[in-house]
Formats: C-alpha cells, sequence, structure tokens
C-alpha cells in the first residue's frame, strides 16, 4: 500500500476499511449516474421540481463518494471511481435507460435508493467490526444523506 496517513489502524483493518470504502464508492457512483439519468429524462407533472431536486441530489452523493475516496486514500490504499471498476464492481440494479415518465423514475430511484442504504449500513457494521470507527461515521454521514435524499425523492410519489 503506499504511504498511510492514519495512526492506531493496523494493515489488516486499513485494507478491510478500504475495502469498504471502495464497495461503497462504486455503488454511489452507480447511484449518481442513475440519479442523473433520471434527471435528463423524466418528463411529467411536478417536472422542474423533481428535475432541479435530482440535481441537488446527484451533488450531495458526490460529495459523499468524493468522502469515501478520500478516507481510502488517507487510509493508504487507491480510490477505484473509474467507469471500468463500477461497472464491474457495483451490484445495483441497473438503470432502466428508456423511461421518461416521472412516477417511473421516482419508483427506480426509490428501488435504488434503498438497496445503496442497505450497502452502506452493512459497510458500517463492517467498518465498526474491523475496528475503524472513523471509516465507520463517513459511512454513517453518506448514510444520513442517502435516507434524506430518498425522502425528498419518495415523497414525490403520487399517493
Amino acid at each position: 500500500m503506499p504511504d498511510v496517513f492514519v495512526a492506531g489502524l493496523d494493515g489488516q483493518t486499513r485494507k478491510k476499511s478500504i475495502d469498504i470504502l471502495n464497495a461503497n464508492l462504486a455503488e454511489g457512483i452507480a447511484l449518481t449516474l442513475a440519479v442523473k439519468q433520471a434527471h435528463w429524462n423524466l418528463k411529467g407533472r411536478g417536472f422542474i421540481g423533481v428535475h432541479e431536486l435530482l440535481d441537488d441530489v446527484a451533488a450531495r452523493l458526490r460529495d459523499g463518494t468524493d468522502l469515501l475516496a478520500e478516507r481510502a486514500v488517507i487510509l493508504g490504499g487507491f480510490a477505484r471511481g473509474t467507469q471500468e471498476v463500477v461497472a464491474d464492481t457495483a451490484k445495483m440494479e441497473p438503470y432502466p435507460v428508456e423511461i421518461s415518465d416521472i412516477k417511473e423514475h421516482i419508483e427506480a430511484l426509490k428501488e435504488r435508493f434503498l438497496y445503496v442504504g442497505e450497502a452502506v449500513r452493512k459497510g458500517i457494521d463492517a467498518a465498526s467490526e474491523a475496528g475503524d470507527e472513523d471509516t465507520a461515521d463517513i459511512l454513517t454521514e453518506v448514510s444520513r444523506a442517502i435516507d434524506k435524499d430518498a425522502w425528498f425523492i419518495g415523497a414525490n410519489a403520487p399517493a
């Protein structure tokens, strides 16, 4: 591993945390791209509000993935966030590219936010079990943002 910029974590713990961070980085990038896909293609009643919301959501997701990537590097690893790595490692269901109905986009996004939110929570538990509470804390911060944005998006679903 390259230079290490933290004290108190052994190599095995750092490697485990780096793996957890990179797995969640891939999911976060995939989710960001799904949000942008919806942003570009949705149509229907309430379009402008959801369109603008999704830009804000994508920005928050990018902030979260930035935290994950930087933590991986701080721990002495590499951030693995290229399109090739994301395509190979993200387990999130692929986003449909030929829908435009706002309700369909909201449902598709809601499903993916729930999936990624669950993956992040598993990462929190795994980082804690490995003894890296700082990584668990970063994942918790990301989890809170995902939950809030899932709520924002889901609140747009018709009754």
